[in-house]
């Protein structure tokens, strides 16, 4: 039986813009095409979903336009919120401007879900069971008012539980003593090229994942995503990084592959996949999202084997079941 993702962060509202390159400061631009979607770690539930896996939502949603679609986001794709909505404002949001190269810039504003409390966080710990997998972003961590009680709740995690830490661009901003007892309990720390380098001080995606293995508890793995060129694997065991290959696409929207990766790794992992394979198939669900417009493009189970069995990735279609 697969382990269940629970997601012990945030899911808000992207307000995505296609532009042709960003502006100048104090410049504009005119924009080709706007979409209002949910996202954060809606992306991650979604990729983890598509595969087969059984995913919570255990992160604040509020009440207002933008939680009303969140709630419908996630009832549409079977996730389960497991706290009630809160009727003291509402989700926040992200304007995510997406380039003529595929890249994203993000600006975020938080609502209510930068606001738990400690009896929304009691409420998630007695939701979290042998053989879960529990994800936490870096965005929440950030956070002066869930931060703390997030590190907590990831130092107080009984064994069997994996935890994946996804430190998000807001890394280096997040406090030591909040990241520190987080990053003690990591199983697995999932982080792109860029966060992977401020995180370790190392430029080189290899060399990073060495490091940031050697920051975590023995028997944890890192993971450095680093786009098209695939991902660099640190395993549990110790060994040396290893580049992991990519599927090499035509890319028109970056939106959301780092969460489809993490979410179809986690899904895999939870199935009792090898991390090498699982990271392999990750790779192939990251490559297939960015040549879909949107930012939950994740693939299904069939849409993936087909996918890798288009490119000769027999190891993939052989996990998938295909």
């Amino acid at each position: 039986m697969s382990g269940r993702l629970i997601l012990a962060g945030n899911v808000i509202a992207d307000l995505v813009i296609e532009v042709p390159a960003l502006p100048e400061r104090g410049g504009d631009v005119i924009g080709s095409r706007t979409e209002l979607t949910a996202g954060g770690g809606f992306n991650t539930l979604v990729a983890a979903g598509r595969l087969g896996a059984e995913t919570v939502f255990a992160g604040l949603h509020g009440t207002g336009p933008y939680g009303d679609l969140v709630r419908a986001a996630l009832a549409a794709e079977g996730v389960r919120p497991l706290l009630p909505a809160r009727t003291d404002g509402d989700t926040g949001f992200t304007v995510a401007l997406v380039d003529a190269g595929g890249e994203r810039t993000f600006v975020t504003s938080f609502g209510v879900d930068a606001e738990m409390t400690a009896d929304d966080m009691a409420k998630v710990a007695a939701e979290v069971r042998a053989g879960d997998l529990v994800q936490l972003s870096g965005y929440g961590l950030v956070m002066p008012v869930n931060g703390p009680l997030l590190s907590a709740f990831a130092a107080a995690l009984p064994g069997g539980v994996t935890l994946c830490l996804d430190p998000a661009p807001l890394v280096a901003d997040i406090p030591a003593a909040v990241l520190g007892p987080v990053l003690a309990r990591t199983d697995w720390l999932s982080a792109n090229a860029r966060e992977a380098s401020l995180m370790s001080g190392l430029a080189e995606p290899g060399p990073a994942a060495a490091a940031l293995r050697a920051r975590l508890a023995p028997g944890a793995g890192v993971l450095v995503r680093a786009d098209k060129d695939g991902c660099w694997l640190a395993p549990p065991d110790g060994s040396a990084p290893a580049h992991v290959a990519g599927f090499p696409v035509a890319a028109v929207d970056s939106n959301g592959a780092g969460d489809a990766h993490v979410g179809a790794f986690l899904a895999l992992l939870g199935e009792g996949a090898a991390p090498a394979v699982a990271v392999r198939a990750a790779n192939a669900a990251a490559a297939y999202a960015v040549t879909r417009r949107g930012p939950a493009t994740a693939p299904t189970r069939a849409e993936l084997i087909a996918f890798a069995r288009e490119a000769g990735a027999a190891d993939v279609v052989a996990l998938l079941g295909g």
